[in-house]
């Protein structure tokens, strides 16, 4: 990937965590789970503004690419079947959801888009947001534990 491509699946990835974030503002009434999506929504459009500052100062257009395009594949699909659950149910699916996604997108972020990313900047950015991306998946396995005790 080139790092016009992997600002496209930077900024791809966290947006589409603010979009399942978003869904479950609207559909649960878990109150730890509205503070997750909340923590999630806000987090992740940090790490998005963070990333558009730094590609307009490097005057790098995002290119979309397999992975992104993959990654919005996957939204779709996910964005179907969290809509299709309400109550508890949503909830389960939500987290459940959250678990995978961070640990796929920490998986990516860590043996692909910093072994591949040319600029430092950019490189340094990745690796200054994987102690939130773990932090999020570890209080999404929390939340997972206890929605289904």
């Amino acid at each position: 990937l080139t790092d016009p491509e992997i600002a496209s699946v930077a900024v791809t990835a966290n947006q589409i965590d603010i979009d399942y974030a978003n869904i479950a503002l609207l559909r649960s009434k878990n109150a730890e789970v509205l503070n997750f999506a909340h923590t999630m929504a806000n987090d992740h459009k940090a790490i998005i503004d963070q990333a558009v500052a730094l590609v307009t100062k490097l005057g790098v257009t995002p290119k979309t690419n397999a992975v992104t395009k993959s990654l919005l594949d996957g939204e779709k699909t996910t964005i179907k079947k969290l809509k299709a659950k309400k109550g508890v149910a949503f909830d389960k699916a939500y987290i459940s959801n959250e678990v995978a996604y961070h640990k796929a997108v920490i998986g990516a972020v860590e043996t692909l888009l910093i072994p591949q990313a040319k600029n430092a900047e950019l490189k340094a950015l990745l690796v200054k947001v994987m102690p939130a991306l773990k932090e999020h998946l570890a209080h999404a396995e929390m939340l997972n534990k206890s929605i289904n005790k």
